[in-house]
């Protein structure tokens, strides 16, 4: 699966995404686009999911008929989600085409 990251989604989270092609938003030159623009984008660019830590995507998308999914971290802190990261790779096999799918982590109490 080619996966995009944006400019929210902690970098360590890749190396717990075997087997998948992933890039992030800044790498591309796209850190700068809107949601909408950047939906277009990865999705004219081959990209199968967008994992985000925006949590109002939500709101300001209709994502129904497209070809990219959308995972949102419900958490953008690397130490609430290392100890939980098959959460995410569990969300996006789960997910659908023109789905958004909530990842949400317990806090970190150490």
């Amino acid at each position: 699966m080619r996966i995009l990251f944006d400019h929210g989604t902690p970098a360590p989270l890749r190396h717990h995404l075997p087997g998948h092609y992933i890039d992030t938003a800044a790498r591309m030159g796209w850190e700068t686009l809107s949601n909408g623009d950047l939906l277009n984008t990865a999705e004219e660019s081959g990209y199968d999911a967008l994992i985000t830590t925006d949590q109002n995507i939500r709101h300001q998308q209709n994502i129904q008929g497209r070809s990219i999914r959308i995972i949102t971290l419900m958490s953008g802190r690397w130490p609430d989600m290392r100890q939980q990261t098959h959460l995410v790779g569990e969300a996006l096999e789960r997910a659908g085409p023109g789905t958004i799918t909530e990842v949400h982590f317990r806090p970190n109490i150490d």
